[in-house]
């Protein structure tokens, strides 16, 4: 890269981006958790001690805080900015919030991007889809390619259609695997997982049940916190457009739920190990 880059945030799609990407260097990170820094210092990139270190010199800047946290991130942040820095919102929020963070950006003089990651990125790394909009989204993406992402897409140039494409598009995604585990919470405690999955199997076989069940359930105890925040955000967009989020807020506390349950669940047939269905 011939221009600093600089990451607001370093869980794992920041850790992810910077290892896969070879950045060392030119990339500059900062978290708010300290104890960041020897995964900063593993991927190779300069670790910060503040937030204005890592932003003073960035011409680009990738916010991947939590989505909870991704306003009080631009607000916090956007005096620090270098003058006419590209600020990548890549956290997945509602499009209303990335309007808010929006305001806060382009008033102190910086260039606010919305930007929605559209797959896990561990194992896609530097080939996740993104979807980019917004004024700068042009140049955004052409830098964000040169950045090493190999999957960039401008779907327009307002403030709030990445995230609208991905908010929406999530309702599908994590609404399956919330109803995936309520569906075997049920069949583990009826006694008929096989004849459950059997069934559907017998319905639809683009994939095996049993391997869908397993995966989808893993999604959930292992970033269920994490994807209930973005349903949250999903529920947003619904009540923005006039829709009440009924499925969607039932997915939010079902994902909480499931987040960190340790217990496996296993089919007479021994065919699902992994997820966590019984007490």
């Amino acid at each position: 890269m011939e221009s600093a880059i600089a990451l607001i945030g370093f869980g794992e799609a920041g850790s992810t981006f910077a290892k896969a990407a070879g950045w060392e260097s030119a990339a500059l990170a900062f978290d708010i958790n300290p104890a960041r820094h020897a995964v900063m210092e593993e991927a190779g990139v300069v670790a910060c001690a503040t937030a204005e270190f890592a932003l003073s010199d960035a011409d680009m800047v990738l916010s991947l805080v939590t989505a909870d946290a991704a306003l009080a991130a631009a607000q916090d942040y956007a005096a620090l900015l270098k003058k006419g820095a590209i600020w990548c919102d890549m956290n997945s929020v509602a499009p209303d919030t990335k309007r808010a963070a929006a305001r806060v950006i382009e008033a102190a003089g910086g260039r606010y991007v919305d930007v929605a990651v559209l797959a896990p990125v561990d194992p896609s790394r530097m080939n996740v889809p993104l979807l980019v909009s917004g004024a700068h989204a042009d140049e955004a993406a052409a830098r964000l390619r040169e950045a090493g992402f190999t999957r960039t897409r401008v779907v327009g140039d307002e403030i709030g259609r990445a995230s609208a494409i991905k908010m929406i598009r999530s309702i599908m995604v994590k609404g399956i695997e919330a109803l995936t585990a309520e569906m075997m919470l049920a069949a583990t405690k009826a006694g008929v997982v096989d004849e459950v999955l059997a069934s559907l199997d017998a319905s639809e076989k683009t994939q095996s049940w049993f391997a869908r069940a397993e995966y989808n359930v893993e999604r959930m105890t292992t970033h269920g916190l994490r994807r209930a925040a973005e349903m949250e955000e999903s529920a947003r967009t619904l009540e923005a457009l006039g829709i009440e989020p009924l499925m969607t807020s039932g997915t939010v506390k079902r994902q909480r739920e499931m987040a960190g349950r340790t217990l496996p669940f296993v089919s007479s047939e021994g065919q699902v190990g992994i997820g966590v269905m019984s007490e």
